[in-house]
């Protein structure tokens, strides 16, 4: 009797304690899909009505779609920069796209992002993480500067590129554009002549493939050791010059090429989304954020409702889709969500996803971005109380010189107005999103104040002029 009181008792309490080495959740995995020169209404979950993109429409079906993200920069190199590093590019000398080495210098550039930046894939490498990249890069190893670090020096195990950096990477041939290149009609930036890593030289339309395919490798590698992943994924697609396999190019013109490179890369980015969905393991703990880099091409790309375009700091340059897919991360209920009440800003994906991931950040690291880990998982739509700072590509001075040095938003308030503190534009984008009615001549206080915080933003932000530095 005694003997089975004791059983009973043992039983009990096993069945009611708290296992001693409970298995802790696994951490979240993170795909960042970056698209060149994507305007805000080139998807049709976004109001394109000339181009269905159907998995990527998917992805929002399923996820959640927010109305108010804005990159770093209206241009391609500093806005990637914002996003890696979580701060302002301006920090970094990052402040237009990287070119040839004297172009870069003449417009007081550096020729790569410093190694000594933070990054994101760093810090999640050093906590356990894979990471890897896959497409475009142009923070550096570009046009004829041979020597900038590869991408692995960012924190990168894996690369493959394209003739904007360095290391593996694959060039592009052309059926019909440009100059015949040892036998290939090839888009000659110097890349081959660079070394520096393996170059293959394919089709144009074959290249997103290509990515997508080594980005589906790395995270079945990564699958056989359980080690969670960062993966960028960072098509060149839909930058120009536009060139979809034959079967999409309608008529042959610039907008037909251009429509066609839209729905040939929602077809390619496919298999990376079912690839994810159809794996359970990866299904419930991996989160997709994508979303585009600037602005669109003038004459091609749709802003959607907003005024101006890639180059300038009107909404059109700077505001971008983003989706973020998650289905065992998202909260509960949030599937087709759409988000119009949380500002998130490019610098606010790094220390959003270290939130997510549970890693602490650096203690020398000061992020320009701040924590929207519960907005990007639907856990709540916070409003930011932060302001958001740009300044425009010094090259990108628009018609006459017309078009604003820097801008700010805070609040629903935006304000725009050169270095030194003249032709200020002030709007109210809860009211006015396509910056249509001009209030600076009536509400002053708000553009004194908000251009004090612009003009010292822009001083705190621009390093001391660099005496003796190599790059």
């Amino acid at each position: 009797m005694h003997h089975l009181l004791r059983m009973t008792i043992a039983g009990m309490a096993a069945l009611f304690a708290a296992p001693a080495h409970a298995e802790a959740k696994p951490r979240p995995n993170f795909i960042v899909v970056f698209i060149d020169d994507m305007g805000y209404g080139d998807l049709s979950c976004y109001g394109n009505d000339r181009v269905e993109t159907t998995n990527i429409d998917r992805l929002a079906s399923e996820g959640i779609r927010f109305t108010q993200f804005y990159v770093a920069s209206p241009i391609c190199s500093p806005s990637r920069t914002g996003l890696t590093t979580g701060q302002y590019p301006q920090r970094w000398e990052i402040t237009s796209f990287l070119a040839a080495r004297a172009e870069n210098r003449k417009r007081g550039m550096r020729q790569w992002l410093d190694p000594k930046a933070p990054t994101l894939p760093r810090i999640l490498s050093e906590a356990g993480y894979a990471t890897g990249h896959f497409g475009k890069w142009h923070m550096g190893g570009q046009r004829d500067v041979g020597e900038a670090p590869l991408i692995s020096e960012y924190g990168f195990d894996e690369s493959l590129t394209q003739f904007e950096g360095l290391g593996e990477r694959v060039l592009a041939t052309f059926d019909t554009l440009y100059q015949d290149n040892g036998g290939k009609r090839g888009l000659e930036i110097g890349s081959e002549k660079l070394d520096r890593g393996d170059v293959t030289w394919m089709k144009r339309y074959e290249i997103t493939p290509a990515f997508v395919d080594r980005a589906i490798g790395f995270m079945k590698k990564t699958s056989q050791t359980d080690q969670p992943f960062y993966v960028n994924v960072w098509p060149d697609d839909v930058h120009s010059p536009h060139e979809p396999s034959p079967e999409h190019r309608g008529d042959g013109e610039r907008l037909d090429m251009f429509d066609g490179v839209v729905k040939e890369l929602d077809t390619q980015l496919g298999p990376l989304f079912e690839y994810v969905r159809n794996d359970p393991k990866l299904r419930d703990n991996t989160l997709i954020l994508l979303a585009s880099d600037n602005g669109p091409e003038a004459g091609v790309g749709s802003a959607g409702p907003f005024r101006g375009a890639k180059g300038n700091l009107y909404e059109g340059g700077i505001r971008e889709p983003l989706i973020a897919w998650g289905p065992g991360i998202l909260k509960s209920g949030q599937a087709g969500a759409t988000n119009d009440v949380t500002v998130i800003a490019a610098m606010d994906v790094a220390p959003s996803l270290l939130s997510l991931a549970g890693v602490e950040s650096p203690k020398d690291v000061t992020f320009d971005g701040v924590d929207m880990s519960e907005a990007l998982t639907g856990a709540a739509t916070p409003r930011r109380e932060q302001p958001i700072f740009w300044a425009r590509p010094p090259d990108r001075k628009g018609p006459m010189n017309s078009w604003p040095d820097l801008a700010v938003r805070l609040g629903d308030l935006k304000l725009l107005v050169d270095e030194d503190g003249s032709n200020a534009q002030l709007f109210d984008l809860a009211s006015d999103p396509g910056e249509s009615r001009d209030l600076s001549a009536s509400r002053t206080d708000d553009v004194e104040r908000l251009k004090a915080e612009v003009l010292a933003w822009k001083r705190e932000v621009t390093p001391p002029k660099r005496r003796g530095r190599q790059q």
